[in-house]
């Protein structure tokens, strides 16, 4: 993403920003659910006092664990795409559906059939190819100069003379005339990228989040506490993922950048819209999580990669390859291995014999 005003935004106020949505989603919605069993007369302080009671005793330390795994998961994203491309990064993180499978079978105690594991391995196969590159994008205008050759290309007319201008324009930043800190602006308009650590951290981050679904579908599935709803505990595990996502990530890891820059700094349009659908989506996770599980959370996961393709052929230039109609016919042929029940052996059929009788 290019710099706003000079400034990339930091990764560790997005994490912690995410968790403070979706803290704010889950206790609006824990407030509701409570209201409703209390009558309409009680005040406002007993509300906020049961609220309290039942996110600070229902086994509420046993998410801090799960907590930390999320935060550090979502990190560890992050440090992936700022050190791999978009391609290399969603197949890789595909991965991720396996890591569940593993953990829900070690920890869950969880049985899955060899046409439930040919399907997952399906999977991983089917969404790797969709995700496959299609190839450099085009550039909208050429520029005034071709670095692949000496032929100098002129605009052909006034509108794209000031749209080349103004794209020369806001490249500039603002610097003296010696070019001090000439590094510095160059490696913002061209960061570089370390392929070793960018697979190193998508790799821990496919680990990090199969057991971090996991272990928060057996806290929710396990739990001896009777009529907790959901929203107290994603309250909980928002709760919890604060303190992580605050010391370790803003303080700690970017606090020094943040003293000079602002805590909002590289912020625009498309940040804060990604912040908050990572955080509607964390919130619709655990609905599927607590009703389903985590392999068919992954699942609905690759169904919405190809949905949103689709969306992007009849709202954008997106264009429909070999690979999108393979993939595709792969991840809906592992879907119906997976959601289909393997058919129970029929016992074989034992005739009685009987003597025949002659009535006189």
């Amino acid at each position: 993403m290019p710099p706003v005003g000079g400034q990339r935004y930091l990764a560790s106020t997005s994490v912690f920003l995410n968790e403070v949505i979706k803290l704010a989603i889950s206790l609006t919605m824990a407030l509701y659910d409570i209201s409703m069993k209390l009558p309409a007369s009680m005040p406002a302080t007993t509300l906020f006092a049961n609220l309290a009671s039942a996110v600070f005793t229902n086994e509420s330390s046993k998410l801090a664990i799960p907590a930390l795994l999320y935060t550090v998961q979502n990190t560890l994203q992050y440090v992936a795409v700022s050190n791999l491309d978009a391609a290399t990064f969603q197949v890789t993180y595909q991965l991720k559906i396996l890591t569940t499978a593993l953990f829900s079978v070690l920890m869950l105690g969880r049985t899955l059939s060899s046409r439930k594991w040919l399907s997952l391995i399906l999977l991983v196969v089917g969404v790797s190819i969709v995700q496959f590159p299609i190839g450099p994008e085009e550039p909208h205008m050429k520029a005034l100069k071709d670095t692949t050759d000496t032929r100098l290309i002129w605009p052909r007319s006034v509108e794209e003379l000031r749209a080349a201008g103004s794209r020369a324009a806001a490249r500039v930043l603002k610097r003296s005339a010696t070019y001090e800190g000439i590094e510095e602006d160059v490696a913002m308009q061209h960061p570089r990228m370390n392929g070793s650590v960018g697979l190193a951290a998508v790799l821990i981050a496919c680990a990090i989040s199969g057991l971090a679904g996991v272990s928060f579908e057996k806290i929710l599935k396990d739990s001896t506490t009777a009529n907790v709803s959901l929203w107290v505990r994603n309250v909980q595990l928002s709760f919890w993922s604060l303190f992580p996502a605050l010391f370790l990530g803003v303080i700690w890891k970017d606090g020094e950048e943040i003293s000079k820059s602002g805590f909002f700094a590289g912020y625009n349009g498309v940040v804060w819209a990604a912040i908050l659908l990572q955080a509607f989506g964390g919130v619709v996770v655990a609905l599927v999580i607590n009703y389903a599980d985590n392999i068919a959370k992954n699942f609905a996961t690759s169904l919405s990669i190809i949905i949103s393709s689709l969306a992007s052929f009849f709202f954008f230039d997106f264009r429909i390859t070999i690979y999108f109609m393979t993939g595709t016919s792969i991840v809906l042929y592992a879907t119906y291995l997976y959601s289909n029940q393997d058919r129970p052996r029929l016992s074989p059929i034992r005739t009685a014999g009987y003597e025949k009788t002659s009535i006189n």
